[in-house]
């Protein structure tokens, strides 16, 4: 993930996780706004995140890159210590009671994930080494997770489950729905770039 760091609170917020190689905490607003406003009201669960490249602005300004380390769960929110919110949280690592299960799950979304890949490279959008996709079905699960179009509530909806048998059976579904969306959509600029018309 990619971001722009220039309120103040956010620049002291990550100054500290540079200077003390801390992580942070990136969690899906519920109510109120990410910038210049009071406090939002965030979701109960979210991903730590790593911050792997930093470029430094003028202005104190920075943008960084960061990776997501793992889920947690929020328990307690304090809103008066520092500008930015700061929490108490329980790390909530992805249960796999049925790895075989989740191995055979794995297997069969790997070519959903494929195919994903290989039409975006149809529609021009960049190149990707099929061979980079992990063996590992957690991890593929997660990757899956994160190459997915919806609208945050959805992808929320997707972070809190905490079973990885359910959660690759519902990436099967969304992949589906997302497969068959960009064909279609891909489709259509290939009629209107042939000299087409649309139906609508």
């Amino acid at each position: 993930m990619q971001l722009h760091i220039f309120e103040e609170r956010y620049k002291q917020m990550i100054g500290i996780c540079l200077e003390e190689r801390r992580l942070f905490g990136v969690v899906l607003i519920r109510q109120g706004s990410e910038a210049r406003g009071p406090l939002a009201e965030p979701h109960t669960i979210g991903c730590s995140a790593q911050i792997i490249h930093v470029q430094r602005l003028s202005q104190g300004r920075l943008n960084i890159v960061s990776m997501g380390q793992g889920r947690f769960r929020i328990h307690s929110i304090n809103r008066e210590t520092y500008p930015y919110l700061v929490g108490k949280v329980e790390n909530l690592p992805l249960r796999n009671p049925n790895p075989e299960i989740v191995d055979r799950l794995a297997h069969e979304l790997r070519p959903r994930v494929v195919n994903f890949f290989r039409t975006l490279v149809k529609a021009g959008n960049g190149d990707f080494d099929l061979q980079q996709l992990p063996e590992d079905s957690i991890s593929l699960a997660y990757i899956a997770a994160a190459l997915l179009q919806g609208p945050p509530a959805q992808k929320q909806q997707i972070l809190a489950i905490d079973q990885a048998e359910i959660l690759l059976a519902s990436l099967h579904s969304a992949f589906q729905e997302e497969n068959a969306l960009l064909k279609a959509v891909l489709n259509e600029v290939n009629n209107l770039q042939s000299g087409g018309f649309s139906r609508n």
